[in-house]
């Protein structure tokens, strides 16, 4: 992904007052100021540096969209052209937001993003037991990845909170809203 929905959650959060960590890779998004920046490269660096910080976080929304697979093997030099064809094995991501779940302290509040593109609504849900989510529909005009607007749907165990199209930032701030609501109610 761009990095535009991090970067904009991050943002609300600190004009909101909250001592924010952005974990994030190379991006052409802005950075927000006044947050301490963690840059990472690969998806094993990712999951280190939030697994990392995670015990000290009392909300951790996990926007970016990191790859499920990586190959298994990385080439040092150039790979030459065969009669045929080739294959690339691959093997899983770790699971960050899997980890989040299973690890998460008493009191912490986990959001997740969920990137569908069937059956947004049900692969979605499926996903709550372990974490909290966020549904992208990528299938809608102004949604998703390297746009400067969104169309999200908030999950909660008690509903579905369908969101008209509108800027990332402005879903940041609905998105922030519903987990300090959530989390005044516990």
């Amino acid at each position: 992904s761009t990095g535009k929905m991090g970067c904009a959650v991050a943002k609300a959060a600190a004009l909101r007052g909250a001592d924010v960590t952005l974990v994030t890779g190379k991006t052409d998004t802005p950075k927000p100021r006044f947050v301490k920046l963690i840059e990472i490269q690969s998806a094993a660096d990712m999951f280190e540096a939030v697994t990392a910080a995670a015990a000290e976080q009392d909300i951790i929304i996990k926007a970016a969209a990191v790859a499920d697979y990586r190959p298994k093997s990385v080439g040092t030099e150039k790979t030459k052209k065969t009669d045929g064809n080739m294959a690339i094995e691959l093997e899983r991501t770790d699971d960050i937001l899997k980890w989040l779940g299973a690890h998460r302290r008493e009191g912490q509040f986990l959001c997740g993003f969920s990137m569908e593109t069937q059956n947004m609504l049900e692969n979605s849900r499926v996903k709550l037991d372990k974490k909290n989510i966020e549904a992208n529909n990528l299938k809608v005009e102004g949604a998703g990845f390297g746009t400067d607007t969104n169309v999200v749907t908030i999950i909660t165990r008690e509903r579905n909170l369908e969101l008209e199209k509108m800027t990332k930032e402005e879903v940041a701030d609905r998105l922030l809203d519903e987990i300090l609501a959530v989390s005044a109610d516990k």
